[in-house]
């Protein structure tokens, strides 16, 4: 039933690398065009591929990343005076840290500072504010391109539990038990699920859906429920926000051979 073509690779590593090469040509594209290209991310397990292949293809050819603004799609909150505010960026698990260890320290390696992505073109959403997270992205002209993930237990996308209007937007999030307990293996240094925070900041349903293009990244044996779920119905299903793939204007989904079986492989 779907609409939203699926493609499917021989491993995590080929997903990575294929759509490491096409996002920086796109940023690059942006650069020569003195535009800023904006890029939609997750942190955890399935997008580490991309990630890591980006860093590689940079340090075998390097380019200028300075027109590039990553839209993070959210964060862990614990409790402070008044409301919630950010776990601190030193713990492991902190969307902060990812963002901060895991992409921009690697994809800036080798690069000199005035080509390297900027410590302030590294969005997070606020807490005290999270509707200013919306109008930010619509000021700066949208997503350009959101690198979309999904939960392996119940299809969440960020922190958005089934359930999630479709015109929901960045708000404040009580995760639900199945979330932490995906985070909780995504994230060991966690210990136990009573340490993974009961709330997070998130992007919404229609903020995802309103990028420009997006590509959903479903790779594992553990991700076949998902994939499924996908290719079930050709629009949102809030009862499995990782459907949200079939609203955006255009969109993908990229998959391998433990996810996929027995899908054609690429």
């Amino acid at each position: 039933m779907s609409r939203t073509s699926v493609t499917v690779f021989p491993s995590p590593d080929a997903i990575g690398e294929h759509l490491a090469e096409r996002l920086l040509s796109r940023i690059e594209r942006a650069r020569i065009s003195g535009k800023r290209f904006v890029l939609g991310c997750p942190t955890g397990r399935t997008p580490r591929p991309v990630y890591g292949a980006m860093a590689r293809q940079l340090a075998e050819k390097p380019q200028n990343l300075s027109y590039l603004v990553l839209v993070m799609m959210d964060e862990y909150l614990v409790a402070v005076s008044g409301g919630f505010g950010y776990a601190s960026a030193d713990e492991p698990w902190s969307c902060h840290q990812f963002a901060r260890v895991e992409i921009a320290d690697r994809l800036n390696a080798g690069l000199p500072p005035a080509r390297r992505l900027r410590d302030d073109s590294i969005w997070f959403p606020d807490p005290r504010d999270p509707a200013a997270y919306d109008a930010k992205i619509a000021d700066a002209g949208g997503i350009d391109f959101f690198i979309l993930a999904s939960g392996a237990s119940d299809g969440h996308v960020a922190f958005n539990p089934p359930g999630s209007a479709r015109d929901s937007r960045t708000r404040t999030i009580q995760l639900s038990e199945e979330t932490r307990r995906d985070n909780l293996q995504t994230f060991p240094a966690f210990g136990t699920l009573a340490a993974v925070p009961s709330h997070g900041i998130s992007v919404g349903i229609d903020t995802i859906a309103s990028a420009k293009e997006s590509a959903m990244i479903v790779w594992g044996a553990g991700k076949r429920l998902t994939l499924t779920r996908i290719r079930s119905t050709e629009r949102y299903e809030p009862n499995w926000p990782a459907t949200v793939i079939h609203e955006c204007a255009v969109g993908e989904v990229l998959t391998d051979t433990d996810a996929a079986e027995p899908l054609a492989t690429r």
